[in-house]
């Protein structure tokens, strides 16, 4: 028989509103970025600790972790990303091209990529293993707040306060299509499974679902009572998780096209979510400074079917029909006053950094601050997968890091030699400018 979903577990450590939420997908970790200028990587196996990252100046508004689980990306106010190892270590590496606030960053599915996008109105793509900027893709007219690749890895789509939905061909880095439908800011925006249709989160409180091959409006819900803040697909593509300001978390059932289930959990807005990558469980964050691990405990049958390409044609909710819905009837309301074992004893932080490749400001020893030890806590997660295995003996990856980190410092190098060339060569041409003009006045004379 199907359970609803369960609140399992509850993390405590940000110090400000957590901005954004997200799994390794090793089932051993969930990361979350705030507006305390942290990133909080929070350990499921008894006994460890938290690990809070700081480096950042400014507040975190994104954070995910790359397919294979062995870095972590972050983006922040302070205009940077960070790319970290997610270690006690704290090492990280800063990319710097944009020019005001970097709102979201996310990994392109086999990993090689980054995109990241800012209130200066770009986006951009990085490579991540080069470390080193690739293109800008510029057409938006205010701030950018969400920018996702596709996981078939041809497209990224991006949502601004211009209201506009834009999606960019990465081969020819040129947009394919725009969509100017929406009322408000375009908050989150995610791509299906089968990378056939996209959803966003609006500012007007509904989610829109387009879909990419008719570049049409496929479905559109108007259950939220206020600013939908972020999105998450299900694996199975048939199931979409939102976050909102409403203070409530709502899981929508794309191919009935129908409010599915309502949480009530966090005091006040919900301002992140994520599902994991196994589907079994769903992660969320708001302004009350906590993160919430819930079970799905969707049915096998939901959970084993291939992805939808189709689903029922757009369904327009008035507020009438969402309070219906959230009545019973057709989407069930889940307090967390009845779920049971979610007050675990929360576990100890260890702060970790700086950065792997030292700034003029950046300090010059890692802060790490010991503290007590967790109580001996039950991991909720009895089905873990292993850690992919090192193939590569730790001395060899430790003498390999270190070539990466010469090989950055030559490469910065170089670009610096190269500026200096090419002032050489112009005051070159300058000088040879002004004795042919001196020359042509000399001959007249003569």
């Amino acid at each position: 028989m199907k359970e609803d979903p369960t609140l399992e577990r509850h993390f405590k450590g940000h110090r400000d509103a957590v901005t954004c939420c997200h799994f390794n997908p090793n089932m051993k970790q969930v990361a979350s970025s705030g507006l305390d200028s942290t990133i909080m990587v929070w350990n499921f196996k008894p006994q460890m600790r938290a690990y809070r990252f700081l480096g950042h100046k400014d507040s975190v508004m994104a954070v995910k972790f790359s397919p294979s689980g062995h870095l972590l990306a972050s983006a922040s106010r302070d205009q940077t990303i960070r790319l970290w190892i997610p270690s006690v270590k704290g090492e990280s590496t800063v990319f710097k091209a944009h020019t005001n606030s970097v709102r979201c960053v996310d990994f392109s599915s086999d990993g090689q990529n980054l995109v990241s996008c800012s209130d200066d109105k770009s986006v951009k793509l990085w490579a991540v293993h080069r470390q080193k900027f690739k293109a800008s893709f510029n057409g938006h007219v205010n701030w950018v707040r969400t920018a996702k690749f596709s996981p078939d890895g041809r497209l990224i789509a991006s949502g601004s306060d211009d209201k506009s939905l834009k999606l960019w061909d990465l081969s020819s880095r040129e947009c394919m299509h725009t969509f100017f439908e929406h009322t408000g800011f375009i908050n989150d925006v995610e791509f299906h499974p089968n990378s056939t249709c996209v959803a966003t989160a609006n500012s007007d409180s509904t989610v829109k679902v387009w879909d990419l091959r008719m570049n049409k409006l496929l479905q559109h819900y108007q259950s939220h009572g206020s600013a939908v803040n972020k999105l998450s697909f299900h694996r199975s593509g048939n199931f979409l998780l939102t976050a909102s300001s409403d203070s409530t978390l709502k899981i929508m059932d794309l191919v009935e096209g129908r409010l599915f289930y309502t949480l009530h959990g966090h005091k006040g807005p919900v301002t992140a979510c994520a599902f994991s990558a196994d589907g079994d469980y769903f992660a969320s964050g708001g302004s009350d400074e906590e993160v919430m691990i819930w079970k799905t405990n969707f049915s096998a049958e939901d959970t084993e079917k291939p992805p939808r390409t189709t689903f029922p044609k757009p369904k327009r909710q008035t507020s009438a029909d969402s309070n219906k819905l959230t009545s019973g009837d057709d989407g069930k309301v889940v307090e967390t006053s009845e779920v049971k074992d979610c007050m675990q004893a929360q576990p100890a932080t260890v702060n970790v950094g700086p950065a792997l490749f030292q700034g003029p400001d950046t300090p010059q020893k890692s802060q790490i601050e010991a503290l007590t030890d967790p109580a001996n806590d039950p991991s909720i997660f009895h089905r873990t997968t292993p850690l992919e295995p090192q193939s590569i003996p730790p001395q060899l990856a430790t003498t390999l890091e270190h070539m990466v980190g010469q090989l950055d410092v030559l490469t910065q190098t170089v670009s610096i030699l190269e500026q200096r060339l090419t002032m050489t060569e112009n005051k070159l041409r300058e000088c040879l400018d002004n004795q042919q003009k001196i020359t042509l006045k000399i001959k007249p004379n003569d």
